[in-house]
């Protein structure tokens, strides 16, 4: 008796998952637009800021070299954000790289620490990986 209650059991729940939508995530939902926005504008400020301080660089004595390597890591950040909106695993991997990156060059460099690049990494975890996981199959 025990056997078959059991058997029963594990065909409902079996056929129950099945019919369920658990598992099925939409490939572009309001909610994965709106992470890709969060992640970009807040990179965005680390970009703003960057610019700021290329303003008044001459003012700071900050090498021209060091605009270069950060514009660069920039431009990749934003290019990570896009990837990941075009469903590629290499901008979810790369994106919280760079701004760690990012965070390390200002803290090494300048002896600044940027709240724009916590803010993006915040963003990543936060906003961007509850974007990312439940599309994690339509990722190539």
């Amino acid at each position: 008796m025990k056997v078959l209650f059991q058997k029963f059991f594990y065909f409902y729940i079996m056929e129950d998952l099945k019919d369920s939508n658990f598992g099925n995530t939409e490939k572009r939902s309001p909610f994965f637009y709106i992470a890709i926005v969060l992640m970009l504008a807040s990179c965005l400020l680390s970009v703003n800021t960057d610019l700021a301080e290329h303003a008044q660089h001459k003012i700071l004595n900050i090498p021209q070299w060091f605009f270069t390597l950060i514009f660069s890591v920039d431009v990749l950040m934003i290019a990570a954000i896009v990837a990941i909106y075009f469903y590629r695993k290499i901008g979810v991997y790369l994106l919280p790289v760079l701004i760690m990156l990012h965070f390390m060059l200002h803290n090494y460099y300048l002896s600044t620490m940027l709240y724009s690049d916590l803010n993006a990494l915040f963003m990543y975890s936060a906003a961007g990986l509850l974007g990312v996981i439940p599309r994690w199959p339509y990722f190539k």
